[in-house]
């Protein structure tokens, strides 16, 4: 029997990179798979890719409003949850001395705050039993320049897991999360970087990999499909770092 037969899983960010990934990986083992995105195209490509029996719905994970709807949208159709993938992020990189209250609120409104009400908003369609896995990064962990602000909303969620933790665990619900190292997907090409300047910090960050390659989508939804299973009912309020012992050094 597949690990997720008979469950129904949310991805948010399911359209592109890690988070379709892990959307297709979840689809693989049998669970009914429900994803978000914010962009017509990607949503368009992930309904061809993920097939009629997932459910792709484009919602702005940045927004409280967005949050409350998609709750509500899965309530009418009577889903409740087994497994929820709090995935959508963005990260605009960029000297200290250059950060602005657009960029600040831009990065925490999507990747702190929106993940704090999708998770609140969620709650009630949580079956007994349901994990819920957020993705953080090893930015949280590293002194990186020009990461100041997307490193600060990454510490707020892997924080927020553990509180989580101790709140939702009575219900039954575990909290846990998976920090990525630098891994190839769409999210490399929106870093606000011009094309030479984005070649040379990602040939700047693999010379920092031990294992001397960046990690693929698949990896990380590995992990989080780990993270989500029966299988780790032991593993709470924990952090697994996923960066090929980049923040070993």
């Amino acid at each position: 029997m597949k690990r997720f037969e008979g469950k129904t899983v949310l991805v948010t960010g399911g359209t592109s990179g890690i988070g379709l990934a892990t959307a297709q990986a979840f689809a693989a083992e049998g669970a009914t798979v429900v994803a978000t995105g914010r962009d017509a195209e990607a949503i368009e490509r992930a309904k061809a890719i993920l097939g009629a029996d997932a459910l792709v719905l484009r919602s702005d994970a940045g927004s409280i409003v967005a949050a409350k709807e998609l709750a509500s949208v899965l309530t009418s159709k009577n889903i409740r949850l087994d497994a929820v993938f709090i995935n959508a992020g963005i990260a605009r990189f960029a000297p200290f001395t250059a950060v602005d209250e657009a960029l600040w609120d831009a990065t925490f409104d999507t990747n702190a705050k929106g993940a704090f009400f999708q998770i609140q908003a969620l709650v009630p369609l949580l079956n007994r039993g349901a994990s819920v896995v957020i993705n953080g990064s090893i930015n949280a962990h590293l002194g990186m320049p020009s990461s100041s602000v997307y490193a600060a909303s990454k510490a707020a969620v892997i924080s927020l897991a553990k509180t989580l933790s101790a709140e939702l665990l009575p219900s039954g619900i575990r909290v846990n999360v998976v920090s990525p190292g630098p891994v190839t997907t769409p999210l490399y090409g929106k870093l606000g970087m011009d094309s030479a300047t984005l070649e040379a910090t990602a040939a700047q960050i693999q010379a920092q990999v031990p294992l001397g390659r960046f990690g693929t989508p698949q990896e990380i939804a590995s992990t989080v499909l780990h993270l989500a299973a029966s299988e780790s009912a032991f593993i709470v309020g924990t952090e697994i770092i996923v960066d090929g012992g980049m923040s070993q050094l």
